[in-house]
């Protein structure tokens, strides 16, 4: 309650606004400890440097699917440089990533082709057993 200057002794109708401007305080000091913990985002996977440049493995060819939009048939597949047809794509990724270690393989489509035929092929190589699946997009072309 507020005191009047004046010298009567009656109750003041200002709001004491001290206690509000404190809860304020502690309220914003709860959102701000809270916020960071909150964070989402998606995994990336960043490559690491060799740890013995002299020691460096040589490392598998990457595995690479092709969509390319096809007027007629709608989309043709190739497995790097190789062309397959769609129902084939599942088993020939289960059986090249059979016997490897790292389950990484790159997508590239062209750019008028509907997504959903890439999608198709992440499909098939989630249920052929590939972790890590990277969708490659068309660069920029220098004009050298």
């Amino acid at each position: 309650m507020g005191m009047t200057s004046d010298g009567s002794r009656g109750l003041s109708s200002e709001i004491n606004v001290t206690p509000l401007i404190d809860v304020l305080l502690v309220l914003l000091i709860i959102f701000m400890v809270i916020q960071p913990e909150t964070t989402q985002g998606l995994d990336a996977l960043v490559p690491q440097p060799p740890k013995a440049p002299e020691k460096a493995q040589t490392t598998p060819d990457a595995i690479v699917v092709q969509i390319a939009a096809d007027g007629m048939h709608g989309a043709t597949y190739r497995i790097n440089e190789t062309a397959f047809d769609k129902a084939a794509i599942e088993p020939k990724l289960a059986e090249i990533f059979a016997n490897r270690g790292d389950k990484v393989m790159f997508i590239k489509g062209d750019a008028d082709l509907d997504f959903s035929a890439v999608a198709e092929v992440i499909d098939d190589a989630h249920r052929a057993g590939v972790n890590n699946i990277g969708i490659m997009t068309p660069g920029l072309t220098s004009s050298r």
